[in-house]
């Protein structure tokens, strides 16, 4: 009988992903969520961070450095998009995680580019700039200490606070994401008003995107890769005043044509409308009743096939290579 230090036994285990590993330690102390985030970043991603920058330098020999940063902004902000907005994918129980994927994504690109400015992304330094950028602090000095004093994973949420906990997490990963963006604290009323107004509309738009999502969950795709691209891009513009003193934000020019991967996502979100839409027709043309409703069967018949198309591309999405 193999022992369970066998190292064919143990090469089975399939450890789990940065994005739900951090996820589990963020749940065990959802109040330092910046902190765990970034210390988790550094230590797990700051290793391979200046082979991967060294391997861009030697694919583009003759490119200037503002030329190498736009590279790794562009490279950055469209994995940000595929991790965060396809590996959430339409459940929306795993926003979560791919808000953890997102993050992870951004913390990536700001070490890339704390490296090609000569810094060490391996060190502690690192991860309270991240948390400067990020807004959590207001200084470097201020967030290492923060980070000393954070411990992650030295208890765990009750059962039954856990639900809470996922949700506490979850609005705090999207205000650090941007996608919530924060009160700048300005007080000029007009300002404060215009403000509050572009919140309303935005929570408005997010309502409207999740009751559809409840029926038709490929929704999800194109509203997500549209929010992650403006919020990231924000907190490149940040990263690129704060590395490269004098260094113009990351160019922002209008695509003439739609990347594949939000045209394919917009093409998907229209086909998952049509499913709902057949279903009700079904439902009304069969004429299937329970207790002499027909609304019990469209909402069972509605919840089975937004499950169903959301498992399909669950499937597909994570069996590709």
């Amino acid at each position: 009988m193999p022992h369970r230090d066998d190292p064919r036994i143990a090469g089975s285990r399939k450890e789990p992903s940065p994005e739900r590993s951090l996820l589990g330690l963020v749940l065990t102390d959802p109040g330092h969520l910046p902190e765990i985030l970034a210390g988790f970043a550094v230590r797990r991603t700051g290793p391979a961070v200046p082979e991967a920058v060294a391997s861009l330098r030697r694919s583009r020999p003759g490119a200037t450095e503002a030329e190498l940063r736009a590279e790794v902004v562009a490279r950055g902000r469209r994995a940000v998009v595929s991790e965060g907005a396809l590996v959430g994918g339409p459940f929306l129980v795993l926003v979560p995680v791919a808000f953890c994927a997102a993050l992870l994504r951004q913390a990536r690109t700001v070490l890339e580019l704390a490296a090609l400015d000569g810094r060490d992304p391996t060190a502690l330094s690192r991860a309270g700039e991240l948390l400067v950028l990020q807004g959590a602090y207001p200084d470097v000095r201020q967030a290492e200490h923060a980070l000393a004093r954070t411990r992650p994973g030295t208890g765990a949420p009750g059962r039954p606070k856990r639900w809470a906990a996922l949700w506490t997490v979850t609005l705090r990963m999207a205000h650090l994401l941007g996608i919530l963006a924060p009160d700048d604290g300005s007080q000029d009323a007009g300002r404060r008003a215009r403000r509050v107004a572009v919140q309303a509309w935005r929570w408005l738009v997010l309502g409207v995107v999740f009751l559809a999502g409840l029926v038709a969950p490929l929704v999800w795709l194109p509203y997500m890769a549209v929010v992650y691209r403006r919020a990231d891009a924000r907190l490149t513009d940040r990263v690129l005043a704060y590395y490269f003193t004098g260094a113009a934000p990351a160019p922002r020019r209008r695509a003439r044509r739609l990347e594949p991967d939000v045209l394919a996502g917009a093409l998907r979100a229209v086909l998952s409308l049509l499913v709902p839409l057949v279903v009700t027709a079904v439902t009304f043309l069969t004429g299937l009743r329970i207790a002499e409703s027909r609304w019990p069967v469209l909402g069972i018949a509605l919840a089975t096939a937004s499950a169903g198309v959301g498992a399909l591309w669950y499937r597909r999405h994570h069996r590709r290579p």
